[in-house]
């Protein structure tokens, strides 16, 4: 990544609106994607960046790509979370654009 500092974030995903035309479209920025090794990234609310959240105890996959919603707010405090089906696996720190 030229141009960027070591340890700089390239994105920030508190910029990121929540759809382009809500409710029907929605951005989801992916943390987990589908079928994707037991680790669990999460987005980092002080640096605004992917990190590695931790290493999963049991061989749990998700049937999908997880993520969430940015700028929104669910009840524990968190953006909603979000499963987007898709052919193939999206990398996490991705943005997609979604149905509901």
């Amino acid at each position: 990544m030229s141009g960027q500092l070591w340890g700089q974030c390239p994105m920030s995903y508190s910029k990121i609106p929540a759809g382009k035309d809500l409710p029907n479209d929605i951005y989801v920025a992916i943390e987990i994607p589908a079928n994707h090794a037991p680790i669990k990234y999460e987005i980092d609310k002080e640096t605004d960046c992917l990190f590695v959240d931790r290493f999963m105890a049991t061989p749990m996959f998700y049937p999908a790509n997880y993520g969430f919603i940015p700028n929104t707010l669910a009840d524990d405090g968190d953006p909603l979370d979000v499963l987007v089906v898709t052919p193939y696996p999206v990398s996490p720190g991705s943005v997609i654009r979604a149905r509901p």
